[in-house]
């Protein structure tokens, strides 16, 4: 199924792309509108592809996809994207979960006791422990896991339960020394969520109603600085994509609440080998090089690169458009620019960009990149 660009995110065919919040998206209207005049036979690629938001609009306009991040967080949400279930199989899937599973794994500390209320927290282990312990997964699974992603922290409502935490942000998990002090100077304690009720509401909301055409898609938790010719074949047409914002290199240590849910440890990892480095610019330029080479090794002649980009004012001299054009001519494998064109202000709140507002008191710039592969 093709859709017209008159949607939103409430509309039955595109709520899967809102399955899981998650902090580092662009907007869903850039890769679809830039897929306007794909053929049906074309290939696309997002080497940073974050929670899949290429991958979808791919699949809106019945592109088939590959997408590769090496988060597995961002990986687990891309995956939800390309596939069709039925919502009551994902639930009857967590209550015999829930319901049979005698060993799981439990963390105690202080942390989690103010976090979650205790039976919530067992509900959640369980799941847990089930998805770590599966060798394969299936299309019920990988549904069942992103919206337990999607569900696992987020502020308290005051009508009904939308998230199993106490309160937290939903895009980014709180460290727990700050998570406790808020949660005790505020006499926050955890509400009893009911783990399965809010898990079929959730996914009978996603699952719904008419969702778009399966295509052919594939998402790769990988480093795209390296060589991956063992994990992606075929040709791409388009590479659409929005890399790290310079200046941003928290992500992993963000999203270390969720990664515990997919079997990391029940505390804050501080190492970011497997991210693009932020230490200086030319760091910087050289990771994002290697992915544009790489990218272009994947590519049929004539290819087209879109690239969304901004920075932090504060942490680069460059501007995002500088920075971009350095790391291109770093690649040296083909790509031409033809046209750099201003993104405007940003104004989704989950946008790179906004993470800075608070702190940096200005807005970011944001580009647009254009460039084609020479033949």
């Amino acid at each position: 199924m093709v859709i017209n660009k008159s949607y939103n995110k409430y509309d039955p065919h595109v709520r899967l792309n809102s399955i899981c919040p998650y902090f580092t998206m662009f907007p869903l209207d850039f890769p679809y509108s830039v897929l306007n005049k794909a053929n049906s036979n074309n290939w696309v690629l997002d080497p940073f592809c974050g929670r899949g938001t290429t991958n979808f609009a791919a699949r809106l306009r019945g592109l088939n996809s590959i997408g590769i991040d090496s988060n597995s967080v961002a990986c687990a949400i891309a995956q939800a994207k390309l596939i069709t279930v039925d919502y009551e199989k994902v639930y009857a899937l967590a209550r015999e979960v829930i319901n049979d599973t005698k060993n799981f794994d439990l963390p105690v500390d202080d942390f989690w006791k103010f976090a979650f209320h205790e039976k919530t927290l067992i509900e959640i282990s369980k799941i847990r422990t089930y998805l770590k312990n599966k060798i394969k997964l299936s299309s019920n699974d990988v549904a069942l896991r992103a919206i337990m992603l999607g569900i696992l922290h987020g502020p308290k409502m005051k009508t009904q339960h939308s998230y199993l935490s106490n309160q937290m942000p939903r895009t980014f998990s709180t460290k727990p020394e700050y998570s406790l002090k808020y949660w005790k100077n505020k006499k926050l304690y955890p509400d009893r969520v009911l783990t399965l009720k809010l898990i079929k509401r959730r996914s009978k909301y996603i699952f719904t109603g008419e969702l778009p055409k399966k295509v052919i898609g594939k998402i790769i938790q990988a480093d795209s600085r390296l060589n991956l010719v063992d994990k992606v074949d075929g040709k791409f047409d388009y590479v659409i994509s929005s890399p790290p914002y310079y200046g941003m290199a928290s992500y992993e240590q963000d999203q270390w609440l969720r990664k515990w849910f997919l079997g990391g440890p029940s505390k804050v990892e501080y190492s970011s080998k497997e991210q693009v480095k932020h230490c200086s610019e030319k760091a910087f330029i050289d990771d994002v090089a290697k992915v544009w080479r790489n990218s272009a090794n994947f590519c049929n002649p004539n290819a087209k690169l879109i690239i969304r980009f901004g920075c932090l004012p504060s942490k680069s001299v460059k501007t995002p458009s500088q920075l971009l054009k350095d790391s291109l001519i770093e690649a040296d494998c083909g790509w031409k620019i033809l046209t750099i064109k201003n993104a405007g202000i940003p104004i989704d709140s989950n946008r790179q960009a906004n993470q800075f507002k608070n702190t940096m008191g200005n807005s970011i710039e944001e580009i647009d990149l254009y460039a084609r592969l020479a033949v």
